[in-house]
């Protein structure tokens, strides 16, 4: 019988240590998943930043400021203009 007890004993104390093990890594886990959730949000509220200031350098009135000034073009008139025509069929 004692050694029956003694043998219960040993089953529970190393059930109650695996629960404790068990518990300690579901507390790593959480801690880690709320870390990932975290970042995910920081991410998602920096990618929509990003979207709405890709899409104030796009605009028109911008896009063209900086064609003028940096690339210096400038808007295509017709003297400045030159018509390529279509050969005819048959010449190369």
């Amino acid at each position: 019988m004692m050694r029956l007890n003694l043998v219960l004993l040993v089953l529970v104390i190393l059930s109650a240590m695996q629960v404790v093990r068990t518990q300690y890594e579901s507390r790593v886990l959480y801690t880690a998943l709320d870390r990932a959730v975290a970042e995910a949000r920081r991410l998602e509220t920096e990618h929509e930043r990003l979207q709405v200031e890709k899409r104030a350098q796009a605009t028109p009135s911008r896009v063209e400021t900086m064609a003028r000034d940096q690339l210096h073009m400038h808007t295509a008139t017709p003297p400045i203009t030159q018509y390529v025509a279509l050969p005819a069929k048959g010449q190369p």
